[in-house]
């Protein structure tokens, strides 16, 4: 089992920066591909960013590439999502995913283990 919880989120300016913060807990992760997605009210869940915590690859979503970046400290089992030059639609609820075994990284549905969500708002 993996706990995941999420911190950082609150209310910024347009333009404005915020770092969330996601601290697992529970199984060793360093197998496991760590996701970023976001729900906006009325809206399905979409794919933000994702890596796996040995390393490699980065994904970002195309809304989010050279404004977003995903990193972690293996000292604090934590993965980070550094978000820069907020827009109004980057508000929604973010959520912090990890599953040991995933096909498609941007798909919601390949992840087994979910954070309870932080609320990002960003004011015009």
């Amino acid at each position: 089992q993996v706990r995941l919880v999420e911190s950082g989120g609150g209310l910024v300016q347009a333009g404005g920066s915020l770092r969330l913060s996601c601290a697992a807990s529970g199984r060793t992760i360093s197998s496991y591909v760590m996701g970023w997605f976001r729900q906006a009210p009325g809206k399905e869940r979409d794919f933000v960013a994702a890596m796996r915590w040995s390393g490699g690859t980065k994904y970002y979503a195309d809304s989010v590439k050279g404004r977003f970046t995903i990193s972690r400290d293996d000292a604090k089992n934590t993965v980070y999502l550094q978000m820069n030059s907020l827009k109004a639609e980057d508000t929604a609820v973010y959520y912090c995913a990890a599953d040991d075994s995933i096909v498609g990284v941007r798909f919601p549905t390949g992840y087994g283990y979910w954070g309870q969500g932080t609320q990002v708002t960003v004011s015009s």
